[in-house]
């Protein structure tokens, strides 16, 4: 098998309110849209937020976002914090808000000194 592409898929009760939450607060960029639909750039990849559904969103569906600054985000986005930055013990600096839908969106800043940062070639 080969992947050749993917993305995230979010459905929502009020898909306008979610589209307009991500271009318009988060500020993501339109990869494309459709009738029903808008797909955005999420760094290396895509979410598409297109049709509705009933269900509660729940903490099942999380979004996983590097940001270069979480001190700013949390200024920028401080009406949608629902647990403040802090480090955590693998030692990524989490700051997480809510959608509109209430599904959880973790911004993570990865500090200077982490592995992931590090050139580990010779």
């Amino acid at each position: 098998m080969e992947i050749l592409s993917s993305r995230v898929l979010v459905r929502s009760r009020d898909p306008e309110r979610v589209r307009a939450f991500y271009r318009d607060v988060l500020g993501l960029a339109v990869y494309r849209e459709f009738p029903g639909g808008t797909v955005f750039f999420l760094g290396q990849g895509f979410l598409e937020v297109s049709g509705t559904t009933t269900e509660e969103p729940t903490d099942a569906t999380q979004l996983w976002m590097q940001v270069r600054d979480v001190a700013q985000a949390a200024e920028e986005l401080a009406e949608h914090v629902v647990r403040p930055a802090r480090r955590e013990p693998w030692g990524l600096d989490e700051l997480w808000i809510t959608d509109p839908d209430g599904r959880r969106i973790v911004l993570v800043g990865i500090p200077a000194d982490h592995p992931l940062r590090r050139d580990v070639r010779e």
